[in-house]
């Protein structure tokens, strides 16, 4: 399955506790339930106003169906086209 990046607006996501992270977390797997196996959540990275999770999906649909029912900002999704690393330079 394709590979996402999706961009979510989330003004002082930086200061969220970590207690306040477990929920989204929460709530995010509660949302994949629903979707079913069409998305799986790889990994979120938290800066000061924005989330960028890595997911993997059957389509951009998936992606967004599950933002809806979860509740979460979807301003942009990405699909990944290819990844490198320093060992592309080899």
């Amino acid at each position: 399955m394709p590979k996402f990046v999706i961009e979510r607006e989330m003004p002082g996501a930086g200061a969220l506790t970590a207690a306040e992270l477990r929920g989204a977390a929460q709530k995010s797997c509660a949302a994949l339930r629903d979707v079913g196996q069409s998305v799986q959540w790889l990994q979120s990275y938290v800066t000061d106003d924005k989330l960028y999770c890595v997911y993997i999906a059957s389509d951009e649909a998936a992606v967004r169906r599950h933002a809806q029912i979860g509740g979460f900002p979807a301003d942009r999704v990405s699909r990944v086209r290819a990844t490198i690393d320093p060992t592309t330079a080899e």
